[in-house]
């Protein structure tokens, strides 16, 4: 009987960087769900799989490489560089090329694949730059299983593979790009949970504020792929091609559901969907098949103010659904028209946020300072559009030109300066360097955005909101989590200068 290929799927990451004081009782710790959905797509095509999740397990590059040098030599290793929030790849690029070149460091025999969203759109650059042979610059679970089952032939030829990147002695070829997955109940119906360590991953603070003390188990799953729409600051359909939007059927959802309630005691779930709620058919299908269930789930999702329809409301509510993320951004129409999100005003945004509270669901706003059209009387006036929503939590964000977006092409047309290390595109980090607008310089942008944020959560009304609904001990969390101080390259430099 013929030897199966291995395949061993690393999720990079380094919280501590990314997130510094935050990552310690703040901040989610998320299973890699698109490594997880690969491995079950490869097994489903005859390859043994590994995953080695660093983050969750707080492993250095030196101790993955360690761990994959413990057993047998592997066909291919691939690095998921994806995020866990749709622009976030790029920001686990660096611990991606440590992780590629501890594994190096000790035998130049393996073979490594970068895919995600960052490798998918700067493919060149990452062959280039990081210490691999392959890129995959497309979604990756058909280029990946193609390259390792090349790789199982004494003379491998890489040159049919679509969506592949590789080396041709001192050449770098990119061969034509890769058909999506057309039939996702069938080529990936479920994510491989039993390869993970379900047992580290933590559900975010606020997401658990009806019980802030079990915030685990948690798990984050898909039940689509893709976004039909096309903001110009974000990048999530890079690893795509184009805007598209593929859904696992209801049915198939609820499977794999039901085998994460039974199976590991799962009660708080993220449905990691770039856009969840948008195909009627889609939504309510899986709302009512979780009705029937009867499970007492936690489960949030992302919208669109313009895509939450008052019939969803119901459905959502009694299928679970305790939060929704709302991508807000600007409380300027004006700036949201710049960046191709304007086709609300904040009358809309504030009744919609109102409506979604009554039908009894939490709302977590998002906010970005920064945008191209901002100065601070936009940026102020998004602070307090977010002030006078009260949602029952929010995230304030920098805007940042990440590689795949459009913002990302205008800034490199225009030479606007950008991060100096793919650490810097982390929201969080001390690197953490936001694009500068025509009227603002980055260090004021995240000043602002800094500010805005102590603001927001050390507002009266905000707390008193939260401790009537949510209690005393929520209230003095929120508390705990606003007198953390993150420290920033950027506004040092300003401070000294």
């Amino acid at each position: 009987m013929l030897k199966k290929p291995k395949v061993i799927l690393i999720n990079a990451g380094d919280t501590q960087k990314i997130y510094q004081s935050l990552n310690q009782q703040f901040t989610a710790i998320e299973p890699p769900s698109l490594a997880a959905l690969f491995a079950t797509y490869l097994r489903n095509n005859a390859c043994e799989v590994q995953i080695i999740d660093a983050p969750a397990e707080n492993l250095s590059p030196a101790m993955v490489a360690d761990r994959i040098v413990e057993d047998a030599m592997p066909t291919l290793i691939v690095l998921v560089v994806y995020g866990f929030q749709p622009s976030a790849s790029t920001q686990n690029m660096s611990a991606a090329g440590e992780i590629a070149k501890a594994i190096k460091n000790l035998s130049h025999d393996y073979h490594i694949m970068m895919t995600g969203t960052h490798p998918a759109a700067l493919p060149l650059q990452t062959m280039q730059e990081e210490d691999i042979d392959f890129v995959c610059d497309r979604e990756g679970p058909q280029t990946i299983l193609r390259t390792v089952l090349a790789l199982t032939n004494k003379n491998p030829c890489f040159r049919d593979i679509k969506s592949l990147w590789y080396r041709l002695d001192e050449e770098i070829i990119g061969n034509e790009a890769e058909q999506l997955l057309d039939d996702l109940d069938t080529a990936m119906p479920h994510g491989a949970w039993d390869l993970l360590p379900m047992e580290c991953y933590r559900a975010h603070n606020w997401h658990c504020f009806e019980h802030i003390e079990q915030r685990q188990p948690y798990v984050s799953l898909h039940t689509s792929l893709g976004c039909p729409y096309k903001c110009s600051f974000c990048c999530i359909n890079a690893p795509f091609g184009q805007s598209s939007y593929r859904m696992w059927s209801p049915e198939v959802v609820i499977k794999d559901i039901d085998n994460l309630v039974r199976n590991y005691g799962i009660k708080n779930i993220k449905f990691v969907d770039e856009m969840f709620v948008l195909n009627k058919r889609h939504v309510l299908g899986i709302c009512d098949l979780l009705i029937n269930r009867g499970y007492n789930l936690n489960i949030w999702a992302y919208a669109r103010v313009d895509t939450i329809k008052d019939e969803f409301l119901d459905k959502l509510k009694k299928a679970g659904f305790r939060w929704l993320a709302l991508g807000i951004e600007s409380g300027s129409k004006h700036v949201r028209d710049g960046v191709e999100k304007g086709r609300f005003n904040s009358q809309e945004i504030l009744q919609r946020v109102k409506k979604i509270k009554e039908a009894g669901i939490n709302v977590i706003g998002n906010y970005i300072f920064g945008l191209p059209d901002d100065n601070y009387e936009s940026m102020q006036e998004t602070l307090d559009l977010a002030i006078e929503a009260n949602c029952e939590f929010a995230n304030f964000y920098s805007a940042m030109a990440y590689p795949g977006s459009k913002l990302y092409t205008q800034a490199k047309l225009r030479n606007w300066p950008l991060p100096n290390s793919w650490i810097g595109y982390s929201q969080h980090s001390y690197e953490c360097t936001p694009l500068p607008t025509e009227y603002l310089t980055a260090a004021e942008v995240l000043n602002f955005r800094d500010k805005a944020f102590k603001s927001y959560f050390s507002n009266d009304r905000y707390l008193h909101f939260i401790q009537t609904k949510f209690g005393e001990k929520v209230k003095e969390h929120v508390k705990n989590m606003c007198a953390l101080d993150l420290p920033r390259r950027l506004l040092v430099k300003e401070m000294v200068t």
